[in-house]
Order: C-alpha cells, then structure tokens, then sequence
C-alpha cells in the first residue's frame, strides 16, 4: 500500500461542530484537529456524542433530518459545504468507515470479495478481475487466511472477527488517508479485540494513515492512539497526549471514568460471604471443584462430567465435553473463555434451560440433571439467569413493572396490592423508584434495563444466579454500578453466582474463583488470584496477555508479548 506525504493542512478539522437532532444536542461545538498520520481516540460514555461526531466527518448524517453545524474539513473537503458529487469522492477514496456491527455493514447475500470488489469499481473504476484482485490482496493483508478461497463466501460464513476483519479490508481497499473506527471491537472476545488493535496499529505504522477510534473502553485507547479526547453531554471534557490523559486525567469526569475502569492486574476489593471453608488450592483440570467435607461447604450447585451435544451424526457438535464445577452460597464463580468456548451453553446448563447431553447435575444434594420440566418445577424459582440483552428479555408492549411481578404470579401470588408492593420494593432495591412501575423497557438506558432484569431475577428469591455477559454491553461506569450492585445482593442474601464473561478485568473483579474454557472444556481452574497471577495454561496465559493496558507502556510491551506468543 502507498505510504501518504503528510499535507500541511490538518487530515480533520473539525470547528464549532454541532449535531441536533429535533429539541436534542447531540454534538455542542465540538472543536478538534488530527493531523496526518495520527491517531485520535474520541471516548466517552453512551449519550456523549462520539458516535454523531465521527458520522459528522463523512457527513453520514446527511438525509437522516439531523441539523449539522460548524465547519468540518476532511483531506481538503469541507465536508458540510460538499455536494453529494464531492461526498461521494471523499468516503472510500479520502475517508472510510468501520462500522460496530459488520452483520449490519454487510450485504449477507453476495461473497465478501465482490463486496469489497464493489467499493474498488465504484472509486477507482478497476476492471471486475483486477477489482477481485485487489480484493482478496487486502484481504490477505488484514489477516483472512486463504484470502482467495474465503473471498468466495458469505458473510454468515465467518466468524465475528473476521467479518471486522473484512470491512477493515473494504475500508483499506481504496487507500484512504483517514480512517473513522466506531466501537469496532465492542462486540468481539478480548484476543480477538486484540488481534484488531494490533491490525490497526501496524497499518497505521506501513500506510501512514490517520485513525479516528470512537470507544467507550478506555482500555482500548490505550492500546492504539496517540491522544485521547474525553466527552460527556455532546461537549469536550479533556484532550491531550495519551498518556497524559490517562496517566495524570486533569478534570475530574474523566478520572470518575478512569477509576470505574476493571484491573486485571487488580485483586478483588470486596470480600466475599463466607458460609464455610472453601477451596485453598487450585483444582485439577476437569475435577469438580470442591474437596473432602472437611475442605469446603457443601456446594449449592454442582456439575459433574457435563456434557451437551447439538445435532447427530456426522453433523453432531461436542458444545461442552465434559465440565466439573461447583457453586457455593454467598461465592462468585467466573467463567472466561472467548466464543464457540461452550460458556454460555454451560451457564444455560446449569439453571436447567437447556437439558445435559449427559453427566450429573445437582442442586442441594438433588440430581435434577435428568429430572423432568414437571419435576423441575420446585427448583425453577432457585435457579434464575440474567441475560446479556435486557432489551431481548423484556417484552416492550408489557410495563416493566408487569415484567418484574412475572415470577410472583408464577408462583401464585393474586392480590394485587402485595404484588405492587413487592415489585415497587424490587425496583428500589436495584436502585430505581417505585414509580418506574407503568414505564416501558425503551424508556430506561441500557443500564436501567439491566438493573430491570435483576430486579425481575430476585422476585424468584433464588439462591443461585448465572449471569450471563449480563455487563458487556455497558458503559465502564454504568458497568461497574452493576457489578457493585450484584456483589452487594449477594453479601445480603448469600447467593451463589456464576458470572459469565470474556472481558478477564471484570470476571477478576468479581469472582473469588474462576474456571477458563476452551473448546467446551475447562482447561483451567482455581482461586481467582492463583489463576490470574499464576497462570498456567498457555491459553489462561494468551487471554491474560490479550488484556488492553491503561498504560500505553504496558500496553506497547503485550503488543509485543502476542507476536512472541503467536509466533511460537
């Protein structure tokens, strides 16, 4: 790829930027520059106007009816003054885009190479065989293995992070100077998030291009810019060099921000209830975690050699092969592992919505492993999950209050009064107001859904809850209101919890014992902080070594402890 003269006018420059859309200020003049070749992290919490600000730069949101003002200069263009002629000119050719979701930024009925093939014709006006060409060239380069053959398929054919992989690719196609990134590892396992910083940051490092990284993980800016600039209510909080602002933050949002931020370097403040003696030692790999009665309490919850098959025959696909694990009162079991690891099918598993393939499963001293759904019955109340997408789990024509009392009526309660006054007590108990009762789920922000959620888990009065990536789409201080509000619940009322996750620096956060999967096996397993800072499984090792760093130091030095892992 061409490596960029750097220009004398800045690559962006951005100028009293403003974005309304209707009586709403999403953007409030927002002024910034990025010069050629650099690297400008724009971070901030849900609401604070980094996403309508980076669309602003390709002017995306003209013909959505949002009103942009200021002046917004890319590679030359004032992109507010150009016509459609002049826009489409800039985006592809000056500017492209990554997008959060490449399901949604990819057409699922044509083959990834023509898709990108497309992007080449429609800029640079190739001939249909030097376009693929070019196509499968930038595949290879972003790390697609067997570029020419996968160019072939279709985007449901890949995994998540080669479908970011793909449309980093497209956006690589026609050689910009400037790309905008928006949240383009949000979705993705930490070693696959890492594998695409570290993308970014050698293409920015071989091309010269500049990068705009839109984020709400501050971790993630760490990782691959040179400034950071911190937002909050459409307006700048704090600029400056990257490790100024995360090192020695100035005002004080963004060290509210920073200090919500997980460590994964960083042993778990709260400490745990304690109903008996626990485990001291690290577990063997596939033993259940818990010894002799003398070792530990007696476990709430307990796996033995569990197993769950999906299909038959030569289709037949081994999701968990045999996992052994235990779950205590008033303990937090973690369990990490990167997706397609068989975490969320055990976690479904073990609250009995999805049936053992075989092993045992007991709850309190009772099989309920092969029990039947009308055998369940007494036990459906203990056992209770929160989700990861409170949204999908809260039905938007039913009030949340309706939702919440759910697990009352199933139960048998009829008088309405008790019932209100329950879930009034719920809702403030997850710190929301008795009033939210009559408001529907798209009222609240993501956080409120979640805490929702919660709320409706603890009408059941269950004793153990699986959470389920129940924090990965959160905001860090929205996340970490979450995880202090779990851990207070389970000091009051003695639940065991298994927190499910691929973020490592939360799951350490919370959990006083964590079990790695790999390949729907665990691989490793023990005490929280024998595992994470004695790591002794090569893959516990290339997860933890994945982990972004707040200190672009640290972060420099994993950068390069993944090219030693990955080439040995």
């Amino acid at each position: 790829m061409t490596t960029h003269e750097p220009s004398v006018e800045p690559l962006v420059e951005v100028v009293g930027l403003t974005v309304d859309f209707g009586s709403v200020r999403a953007v409030d003049g927002l002024s910034f520059t990025l010069e050629a070749g650099g690297a400008l992290a724009v971070v901030g919490e849900s609401g604070s106007g980094k996403s309508a600000s980076a669309y602003a730069l390709l002017g995306l949101h003209r013909g959505t009816g949002a009103r942009v003002g200021g002046t917004v200069r890319v590679a030359g263009t004032d992109v507010n003054a150009a016509d459609d002629r002049e826009l489409r000119a800039l985006r592809g050719a000056q500017a492209a885009m990554v997008f959060q979701d490449p399901l949604s930024s990819l057409d699922p009925y044509y083959p990834v190479g023509d898709q990108i093939a497309e992007v080449l014709r429609v800029h640079r006006r190739l001939s249909r065989r030097a376009a693929r060409a070019r196509a499968v060239e930038v595949l290879d380069r972003v790390g697609i293995p067997e570029a020419a053959r996968r160019s072939r398929l279709r985007p449901h054919e890949f995994s998540g992070g080669m479908r970011q992989r793909t449309l980093i690719a497209m956006a690589l196609a026609c050689e910009p100077r400037l790309i905008v990134a928006d949240e383009p590892t949000t979705a993705l396992d930490v070693t696959v998030q890492a594998q695409i910083l570290d993308l970014l940051h050698d293409l920015r490092q071989e091309t010269g291009m500049g990068l705009l990284l839109v984020t709400h993980d501050v971790g993630v800016a760490a990782e691959s810019v040179d400034e950071v600039l911190v937002m909050r209510g459409g307006r700048e909080v704090e600029r400056g060099p990257v490790a100024r602002v995360l090192g020695s933050p100035r005002e004080a949002y963004t060290k509210e921000l920073l200090a919500a931020v997980p460590r994964v370097e960083t042993r778990r403040a709260v400490p745990p209830v304690t109903p008996g003696p626990v485990l001291s030692s690290r577990a063997a790999v596939g033993a259940p975690a818990d010894g002799s009665a003398d070792e530990v309490a007696v476990p709430l919850l307990e796996a033995v050699d569990l197993r769950r098959e999906f299909g038959r025959g030569s289709g037949r696909t081994v999701a968990v092969g045999g996992v052994s694990l235990a779950v205590h009162a008033g303990r937090t079991l973690g369990i990490v592992g990167e997706s397609g690891s068989g975490k969320t099918t055990l976690g479904r598993m073990l609250v009995r919505l999805l049936d053992p393939t075989a092993g045992r499963l007991r709850y309190g001293g009772t099989e309920i492993g092969s029990l039947s759904e009308k055998e369940l019955r007494p036990f459906r109340r203990e056992l209770q999950m929160v989700f990861q997408d409170p949204v999908a789990s809260l039905n938007p024509r039913r009030s949340v209050g309706e939702s919440v009392a759910d697990p009352l009526r199933a139960a048998g309660e009829r008088d309405e009064e008790r019932v209100r006054e329950r879930v009034g007590a719920l809702l403030e108990r997850v710190g929301l107001d008795r009033a939210h009762f009559e408001r529907y789920p798209h009222e609240f922000s993501g956080g409120q859904r979640q805490r929702i959620g919660i709320a409706r888990t603890l009408a059941a009065e269950p004793k153990v809850i699986v959470c389920d990536e129940a924090v990965s789409a959160l905001d860090v201080t929205t996340q970490a209101q979450v995880v202090a509000l779990l851990a207070e619940l389970q000091r009051e009322l003695s639940i065991g919890l298994v927190f499910i996750a691929h973020d490592l620096a939360v799951v350490r956060q919370v959990s006083d014992h964590v079990a790695v999967m790999r390949g729907g096996l665990i691989v490793e397993q023990g005490p929280a902080d024998e595992v994470y800072e004695d790591p002794r499984d090569p893959y516990t090792r290339q997860l933890l070594a994945a982990v972004p760093a707040l200190d672009p130091g640290l972060a420099a030095a994993r950068r390069a402890a993944r090219k030693e892992l990955a080439a040995a």
